[in-house]
């Protein structure tokens, strides 16, 4: 952690503010980073009590890492700082992909250009050179986003007059179509992932709609069998430990925080998959001989050969293997999701239910999400209203 040095002798002995010959009022101080780099900073107001705000601003930047660029700064070094002031505040993947914008896309296009001069001009550019290598435009905008969270960070400490990326249009995403089963693909679905090792996995995700990585992070702990419910408490999520180079960063997955207040939640399970739960868990009492002394209990749900967690490309390649037997078309795994949430909103289930059942902050979003398969609940709505009023209107004189 950096430490604030003893202030300037300049100070004028007033603990770091002065006052200059042109009547304005000059705040300083000297930071020493983490690295022992002696960092000088100075700040000015119209106000002595002004100056005195800012130079306690720039004490708190200093305590939650940052160091306060100064007017020479470069985006690469704001950037960077900018990255360890927010790290406590982020989950560990979300913090990753800022990392990744920044080290990737952000720095080799923008880093050499001093914060203070950066334009509007110099973020279009960078968008444009970035398309040019073959990013996808939805790579590109999430770049474009973390520029724009940055630099909205340097407006409020008012070390740039306006944000640059926000006057900027990022480039448009062709969103792509939501894809679910129906019920009769479904139920091929499942009678091809009967009796294989992830029977359960496959039977919860398209009944529940767990994410990919609640489902990994699932420890039996969390499974009551006879009160046919599950409860969410963490997701699995993969974080950087080490960068062998830029196309190859070593990782590993940790359990994380949900992705939202909302989304640790209770779920209830049908009767088709706590069977399926109930099964499993007598084939894992099997596997956990099996692997003797290897084995290591981290009382996971689903699980590798020794305990251990299942690395997302194995499902990913297990989905595919049973879309193919099931005559199925591709499909992601995350559209496994969509699938539940179809279904149960095809059938008039209350959206408030479904809401809480895939754990999103709001019940609008589920809204917005799945409008498409809403239209049966519109016409019941409207025969409702028929039915309240409409004899009794046509038979008013």
């Amino acid at each position: 952690m950096a430490a604030i040095a003893k202030r300037d002798r300049g100070a004028n002995g007033e603990g770091g503010v002065r006052q200059r010959p042109s009547g304005r009022w000059e705040a300083r101080a000297a930071i020493v980073d983490a690295a022992g780099q002696l960092h000088r900073r100075s700040v000015t107001a119209d106000t002595e009590r002004e100056a005195k705000r800012r130079l306690r601003e720039l004490v708190t930047q200093h305590e939650v890492g940052i160091i306060p660029p100064d007017g020479r700064e470069t985006m690469a070094r704001f950037l960077t700082s900018w990255l360890e002031g927010v790290k406590p505040t982020l989950r560990p993947r979300s913090w990753d992909r800022y990392e990744e914008h920044v080290r990737l896309h952000l720095i080799p296009t923008v880093g050499r250009i001093p914060l203070s001069r950066l334009s509007p001009m110099d973020v279009q550019r960078a968008n444009s050179d970035l398309l040019k290598t073959g990013l996808a435009p939805a790579t590109v905008c999430r770049a474009h986003a973390t520029l724009r969270a940055a630099l909205k960070q340097a407006l409020r400490w008012q070390l740039i007059p306006s944000n640059p990326a926000s006057l900027v249009t990022p480039p448009r995403v062709e969103h792509r179509e939501m894809a679910a089963m129906d019920p009769d693909q479904t139920r091929r679905f499942l009678k091809a992932a009967r009796g294989t090792p992830l029977e359960a996995l496959w039977v919860l995700a398209v009944t529940t709609g767990l994410r990919q990585g609640e489902l990994l992070a699932l420890q039996w702990a969390e499974v009551d069998l006879d009160g046919a419910s599950v409860r969410v408490t963490g997701t699995l999520t993969r974080i950087n430990t080490e960068v062998a180079s830029a196309d190859h960063p070593k990782t590993h997955r940790v359990t994380a925080p949900p992705k939202s207040a909302r989304s640790r939640r209770r779920v209830e399970v049908g009767a088709l998959a706590i069977d399926a739960l109930r099964e499993h868990r007598r084939h894992q009492v099997e596997q956990r001989l099996h692997a003797g002394t290897l084995w290591v209990d981290r009382d996971l749900v689903f699980c590798g050969a020794t305990g251990g967690h299942l690395h997302p490309v194995q499902l990913n390649r297990e989905l595919r293997s049973l879309l193919t037997i099931a005559g199925l078309p591709s499909l992601r795994f995350h559209d496994l999701r969509h699938t539940a949430a179809s279904l149960l909103l095809g059938r008039d289930v209350n959206p408030k239910k479904v809401s809480e059942m895939l754990g999103h902050s709001t019940v609008a979003i589920t809204l917005d999400t799945y409008s498409h398969v809403l239209p049966t609940m519109h016409r019941e709505a409207a025969r409702v209203m028929d039915d309240l009023l409409g004899s009794k209107v046509a038979n008013q004189p």
